[in-house]
């Protein structure tokens, strides 16, 4: 089991200092050697800064000591502003191994802020998501080599870490999947956060449920096979039969019987056969060679 949030993250006081010209060797240049420096030079009537310098604090706290954050007050500290030619501000310096390896001058989004951070953690070898993607990384492979209880109290602990964690809500409800709990693997997802409820992780596994769900309706294959062979236009056996198929975890021959289907009549159970095509799309990886190769005869199909 990954233990989260236990890794060399500094207290939130070493995280974030108000520095002068007395301690900026000491707090800037001396601890770059070990971490990215970020260098906020600002000044108390600076309309921009007041916006700037607190959305800078909160990306340089959620890297969770891959980044720690020094605070210049211009007016206090004209030497520094002076030799770091600081013209304006608010101006934004990174310090690594003793020297500046980034900046910015003036506000900017919140999107480039955290933009700026992860750059800068990247320079300094570490991870803006304070190790959650190397957690994801080590629940999938849990989860695909079988370790299913493991796997979804990792996929738990990122949740804990991060609540709007789209790929780690689809990890757990994919490892009660794997335990054929289809119904908890819907009220896993069905507890997603609303900005999140639509991402393409989280809608994949909605189609790996639906197609759970029907697996557990499926028919014989054998025996839907001799009635797609006795009759090549008994439609629903046929799509039957790729319902069964793809139950039996042969996705590709499920998807070549769907694309019959569609062939012989498209419309056939107002386009049954298109929407479960999709379903099966969406439930693969999109560049799962069955995807690529059905999703271009399809549209073969449809724009010939």
């Amino acid at each position: 089991m990954l233990e989260l949030g236990q890794g060399a993250a500094a207290p939130a006081a070493d995280l974030i200092k108000d520095v002068s010209e007395a301690t900026f060797m000491q707090d800037v240049v001396e601890a770059s050697q070990e971490v990215p420096v970020i260098v906020d030079f600002w000044a108390p009537w600076c309309g921009p800064c007041k916006t700037l310098g607190p959305a800078l604090e909160a990306a340089v706290t959620k890297a969770k000591g891959a980044v720690r954050m020094a605070k210049v007050n211009v007016d206090e500290n004209q030497m520094i502003a002076g030799q770091m030619r600081v013209q304006s501000i608010p101006t934004v310096y990174a310090f690594y191994k003793g020297q500046p390896v980034d900046g910015f001058q003036g506000a900017v989004p919140p999107s480039e802020i955290d933009a700026f951070v992860a750059r800068v953690v990247e320079q300094g070898g570490g991870q803006a998501d304070g190790g959650l993607g190397e957690a994801l990384e080590a629940a999938e492979e849990m989860l695909e080599q079988g370790a299913v209880t493991d796997a979804a109290q990792t996929f738990a602990a990122i949740l804990g870490e991060d609540p709007n964690s789209a790929a780690a809500f689809a990890g757990l409800a994919r490892c009660h999947l794997a335990m054929d709990d289809v119904d908890q693997a819907e009220a896993v997802l069905n507890g997603a956060p609303a900005e999140i409820a639509e991402a393409p992780e989280i809608e994949a596994v909605r189609a790996q449920i639906e197609l759970a769900r029907q697996a557990s309706d499926a028919g014989p294959v054998d025996e839907l096979r001799a009635v797609v062979e006795a009759d090549a236009d008994n439609h629903q056996a046929r799509f039957d039969l790729a319902q069964a198929l793809h139950a039996t975890g042969d996705a590709e021959a499920a998807v070549e019987e769907l694309l019959e289907l569609f062939r012989r009549d498209r419309e056939w159970n107002d386009g049954a056969a298109k929407a479960q095509l999709f379903t099966i799309f969406e439930a693969l990886k999109p560049q799962d060679p069955v995807v690529l190769n059905g999703r271009r005869r399809l549209s073969s199909m449809i724009f010939a």
